[in-house]
């Protein structure tokens, strides 16, 4: 019998998963840490003293001229501009400082909406490491674009995202490397259940970053979806194992066309016929292999020594076209002692077995 035709798909997913792995690896043991310690950096951050004073607060004037800590300064709205290419509204703010010096930020919402911003007033803008990091209106404050305190959910939400994702190939690559060698019939929903699942989890991990505080909460939402997620799964798939029990024998009522009939299939097996085509094309007491969809290019004609036996779901053994995965069936025949499969989609089987039953 033909060895499987699996070994393609094995790698694509193997090669699927090592690619999510890494990126996730990258995103969240090397990206996410450094962004939660820039983060946690800017809120532990002392206020400045003034250049060559005594610490203030912990915090020397030397430290201040590093920018590692908090300086506060004054200054007036310049003016303000609309910034394109954003979902969600934001503007340019430009202030001039007490000494003449001038900065600007990036801060969202609209300008004249509280706090408003409105041209000459008086502001308060904080530098932390040379960028303006809130400025304090007269309404309130308001943290600009370049507030580091969520900069990890940029990461950590692809990072979450992207690795549950490549959970799902790795369960492909596990199930047809390991299960496939010891189960017997092939079912799909031993694959798709927990890749669909994988999908689902993937949407919570980029969610989960932005519905919480931090880091820890983000992993225990996800943790909490997963184990959501795996009992589900659980009770589908003994739902599932249940409903595909008995006899793996399919009662096929023949079927003799009327006329020609050209459909996907292909025949296996240790016979000269096999492997001829992709198509097969059926009439009464006639079945032929063929290169084409029109049945005409190449038709080699299946002989009369072909025995039907039954009809079956596929077993992971079986090479079966990509097309037909998901509704196919196999004909078990004999060829003068030769084993020989028919594989096509179960709405072909009837014109396959009406075909090559004899006829009174």
């Amino acid at each position: 019998m033909p060895r499987p035709r699996n070994r393609g798909q094995r790698i694509g997913a193997a090669a699927v998963a090592s690619v999510c792995a890494s990126a996730a690896a990258w995103l969240l043991l090397i990206s996410t840490p450094a962004a939660i310690g820039e983060g946690n950096a800017f809120k532990n951050a002392s206020r400045c003293a003034s250049e060559g004073d005594v610490s203030v607060d912990g915090v020397s004037g030397d430290d201040a001229a590093s920018g590692d800590c908090l300086r506060t300064v004054s200054a007036r709205v310049d003016r303000t501009e609309h910034v394109q290419g954003r979902k969600t509204p934001s503007y340019r703010l430009y202030v001039v400082e007490a000494d003449g010096d001038k900065g600007s930020a990036t801060l969202g919402g609209d300008p004249s909406r509280r706090p408003v911003a409105s041209r000459g007033a008086d502001v308060a803008v904080t530098y932390w490491r040379g960028q303006i990091r809130y400025v304090d209106l007269a309404g309130g404050r308001k943290y600009t674009h370049a507030d580091p305190r969520d900069d990890y959910k940029v990461v950590a939400a692809p990072g979450l995202a992207i690795g549950l994702y490549g959970t799902g190939f790795l369960w492909c690559w596990f199930w047809m490397t390991l299960h496939s060698r010891v189960a017997k019939r092939a079912r799909p929903w031993e694959i798709g259940l927990p890749f669909v699942a994988g999908v689902g989890l993937t949407v919570v991990g980029g969610f989960a970053p932005w519905a919480t505080d931090d880091m820890g909460a983000a992993l225990l939402l996800v943790g909490r979806a997963t184990a959501v997620v795996a009992g589900a799964c659980a009770v589908a798939a003994v739902f599932l194992r249940r409903r595909g029990r008995g006899d793996e024998t399919i009662d096929v009522t023949p079927s003799v066309p009327t006329e020609e009939q050209h459909f996907p299939g292909r025949i296996l097996g240790e016979v000269p016929y096999a492997e001829h085509g992709t198509h097969l094309m059926a009439a009464d007491g006639y079945l032929a292999t063929t290169a084409g969809h029109s049945g005409v290019a190449h038709r080699r004609v299946v002989p009369r020594t072909l025995t039907p036996l039954r009809v079956r779901h596929p077993y992971w053994s079986d090479p079966s076209p990509p097309d037909l995965r998901g509704g196919a069936r196999v004909l078990e025949c004999e060829d003068d002692g030769v084993p020989v499969l028919v594989v096509t989609h179960r709405a072909h089987m009837p014109w396959v077995v009406g075909a090559l039953t004899p006829r009174p």
